[in-house]
């Protein structure tokens, strides 16, 4: 019998001014490295489509049954690799690249507003900064509100929090590939430990 984890780890297309999308590249150089003999890893791209998003999510679920999903997104904003702990439900007025914008405005009708990840973002950050990975990493409360936010919010719902978000910033801004992926690794790795070892813990949801 199959003992190894399952990790699905996403980056998004191009949008935007985004004409590469620094997250696809940089899981794309992930799952050339790995996660180690022990853990299934399993890459997808994922639309910057709001309707897309709520068909590919379950499927890569249903699919792979994995321990934990990862997604990855780029922050034009962002100079450090940046761990997103909650995902947030209302607040959705920005057009994707189909030029459709949810007309509720939200991800999931009657959901939490705000729905908090099982794993703790702040250790996440403490341990990959203190390994000396040469890669700054910080944490942050707001993903958003457009295709990251949207995705990581519908990726906790579906798996009871078992999921993170990571923004990182454009490609040489000061990162390349390479160093975004080592760093990716590092960081999946350590939500995985922290995962096992906090079992018990129950995910937050703020107004349920």
């Amino acid at each position: 019998m199959d003992q190894k984890k399952t990790v699905i780890v996403t980056g998004f297309e191009p949008f935007g001014e985004h004409a590469v999308n620094a997250s696809w590249v940089a899981v794309q150089e992930l799952k050339k490295l790995g996660l180690g003999k022990d853990i299934n890893l399993h890459v997808a791209e994922v639309p910057v489509e709001y309707q897309a998003v709520q068909t590919l999510l379950p499927s890569l679920w249903k699919q792979h049954l994995p321990q934990l999903v990862v997604h990855v997104g780029v922050s034009g904003m962002a100079t450090t690799v940046t761990l997103e702990e909650c995902g947030h439900n209302h607040g959705y007025l920005r057009v994707d690249n189909c030029s459709f914008c949810p007309e509720s405005r939200c991800c999931i009708e009657g959901g939490a507003d705000c729905i908090h990840s099982v794993i703790d973002m702040d250790a996440v950050c403490r341990r990959v900064n203190s390994s000396g990975l040469g890669v700054t990493v910080s944490v942050s409360k707001d993903a958003g509100r457009y295709l990251c936010d949207y995705t990581y919010y519908t990726s906790l719902y579906l798996s009871k929090g078992r999921s993170a978000f990571v923004h990182v910033p454009p490609l040489g801004k000061p990162y390349s590939a390479k160093e975004l992926a080592r760093a990716l690794r590092a960081v999946v790795l350590e939500m995985l430990e922290l995962m096992e070892h906090n079992d018990g813990r129950k995910y937050c949801l703020h107004d349920q």
